[in-house]
Order: C-alpha cells, then sequence, then structure tokens
C-alpha cells in the first residue's frame, strides 16, 4: 500500500476536513472517532507521511516516535482509561484490514472490550 496524500487523515492534517481534536504537539494530531466502536474511540496519528507502524517504524526519525507513544499513553490518562484499562489497535496491510494509507493508532475505552480475537478462527 502506498501512501496517497489525498486519504482521509491527510486532509484533515492540511485543514481540509474537521476534526474533534483530543491532542495535538509538533508530531502528532488525535480526534474523535467519527463512527466510533466504545465509549472512548480516539484515533492518534503521526502528522508525517506514514503508511503503517511498519513504515513508521522504519523511516521515523526518534523525536516522532517518542511523541507518538508518549502521546498514546497521555491521551489515554487524560481521558481516565489507564486505570480501568484500554485497547490499542493498529491496522497493517490488506489482512491486518487497513482501510486508509496513513498510519492511525486507535484508543478504545471505556467499558469492557472483550476478546480481541475470536479463538475460533484461530489456525
Amino acid at each position: 500500500m502506498a501512501y496517497d496524500p489525498s486519504n482521509v487523515f491527510a486532509r484533515i492534517l492540511r485543514g481540509e476536513l474537521p476534526c474533534k481534536k483530543v491532542y495535538e504537539d509538533d508530531h502528532v494530531l488525535a480526534f474523535h472517532d467519527i463512527s466510533p466502536r466504545a465509549p472512548v474511540h480516539v484515533l492518534v496519528i503521526p502528522k508525517g507521511t506514514y503508511v503503517s507502524m511498519d513504515d513508521f517504524s522504519e523511516r521515523a526519525g526518534d523525536a516522532e516516535v517518542a511523541a507518538l507513544t508518549r502521546a498514546v499513553g497521555r491521551i489515554a490518562r487524560e481521558l481516565g482509561l489507564a486505570a480501568p484499562g484500554y485497547r490499542i489497535l493498529s491496522n497493517i496491510g490488506e489482512d491486518g484490514h487497513q482501510e486508509v494509507p496513513h498510519l492511525h493508532i486507535h484508543i478504545f475505552g471505556g467499558r469492557p472490550l472483550g476478546r480481541m480475537l475470536d479463538p475460533a478462527i484461530a489456525p
């Protein structure tokens, strides 16, 4: 999957589409998902043009990596998710069901989230 500069997250970063911002710094933007799958569903994206976590881990600078990692924890704490718990998820590639070619990390919380994968489908 190649980076597409017209993807929805790139458009949000350029201010072409609105978002309900939760957090922003020099390297990261976080906002509420428009189709939440849990009471709390926030997307955390780097401002750089990275397709996936694989791409990000290979090409991002140390400051970007630290900013993204720290942002996820900070946002979860600020939203009151640290004590009860939360889930982070990043889909990568076709098998991972990645739909937008811009790295994004989902933060889910606000209720018990159940199993992540159905054990019936395990090999």
